[in-house]
């Protein structure tokens, strides 16, 4: 069985989106940063209300999925279709855009911590129109599960370390994502198999980690997203306590045209999302 390594390290950089909501970015920075099928992935954390209270007002999104993880704090998401859904500590959302949604994430708190991640999942062509969907995910319906003293979180795919074989509440989906936050004790090791042909990266939200085989273990520094190299198990280790995101899913190899919220396959459709939007049309 072949393990991956450290293939290269894309660094987080700060940028403000929404209506000025201070966060570190990774993966999307611009084009040649998207990892397939990962668009972007998104890290915000502060205790400053100036840096999160503006929210992000109501906005269009088509063609893709975005998954929003928190690990503290309290966001509202509404949308179009009437959904309304609490993001706090633990907990999740995945909303699938398909065809066309307009939906808000608001904070609902006026002081304190806040501290979550957004990713955005592309879909197959033949996906990008299918109707909307939304689905809340709370922490309780998240399994934890300890292996070698590693605390694993798994919100999609299974969890496959050694004789530890654990589902996370989102399957079936055509890029077979799996989103793993693991948190390692000092000095913790934490081996996870992954499907040979799938992308796959890591994230340290907390400390600093090792990838790859003790031997050749290359350093991955906190806030800096890891893209891991083919193979069929990843291997992550730290000297002190750490915490990271581990995603990988299956890639799509089809073009990807982006125009903000938009991320269609051809120019032509994205003229016609942004024509569908400005007329009222995206959402039917």
């Amino acid at each position: 069985m072949s393990t991956r390594t450290l293939q290269r390290i894309i660094p987080s950089i700060p940028v403000s989106d929404g209506a000025g909501v201070r966060l570190r970015r990774s993966l999307g920075q611009h084009p040649a940063q998207r990892l397939d099928p990962f668009l972007m992935l998104d890290e915000f954390s502060s205790d400053n209300p100036d840096d999160y209270i503006a929210g992000f007002p109501p906005h269009p999104h088509r063609g893709f999925e975005t998954v929003t993880y928190m690990l503290a704090g309290h966001f509202l998401h509404e949308d179009h279709l009437g959904h309304q859904g609490h993001l706090r500590g633990g907990g999740a959302q995945w909303m699938t855009a398909g065809r066309g949604i307009i939906h808000s994430e608001m904070p609902q708190q006026e002081s304190g911590r806040v501290h979550g991640f957004q990713f955005w999942l592309n879909l197959p062509a033949k996906e990008k129109m299918k109707p909307a969907a939304y689905r809340d995910i709370q922490p309780e319906e998240i399994p934890t599960a300890t292996v070698n003293g590693a605390e694993v979180r798994v919100v999609a795919g299974t969890l496959q370390s050694g004789e530890v074989n654990v589902p996370g509440p989102i399957q079936g989906l055509s890029t077979a994502p799996l989103f793993l936050d693991v948190r390692l004790p000092a000095g913790g090791r934490f081996t996870q198999a992954l499907p040979a042909g799938h992308t796959a990266f890591v994230y340290p939200y907390a400390g600093d980690l090792r990838i790859g085989p003790a031997a050749d273990a290359r350093p991955l520094p906190a806030r800096q997203a890891g893209v891991l190299s083919a193979g069929e198990t990843v291997e992550i280790a730290a000297d002190g306590a750490a915490g990271f995101l581990l995603l990988a899913a299956r890639p799509l190899g089809e073009p990807v045209v982006q125009y903000g919220p938009f991320v269609m396959n051809t120019r032509e459709e994205i003229e016609q999302a942004i024509a569908d939007y400005q007329s009222g049309q995206l959402t039917q």
